[in-house]
């Protein structure tokens, strides 16, 4: 576990539905240990906007589901 993320979020982020891309982006970013305040920069939304995502709370906009998406397939690649 990140030391930047509460026990709270990441306890939620594990009881959300992992099939939603925000789950599985806060999973990621908790994994890598990717502040919100960095993700919140890239996405341009606000950093209760990635805490939402993350606890499956909010769904994102098509757009933003999109880029997501490519976000954790580049990740992925660049982190393996």
């Amino acid at each position: 576990m990140s030391y930047g993320y509460s026990h709270d979020l990441v306890e939620a982020n594990k009881a959300a539905d992992r099939r939603l891309v925000g789950v599985a982006l806060g999973r990621f970013c908790i994994k890598q240990g990717i502040s919100v305040s960095e993700v919140a920069d890239y996405f341009k939304v606000s950093r209760m906007t990635i805490y939402n995502w993350f606890r499956g709370v909010t769904l994102p906009s098509r757009d933003n589901e999109d880029a997501i998406r490519g976000f954790l397939i580049r990740s992925t690649k660049h982190r393996s």
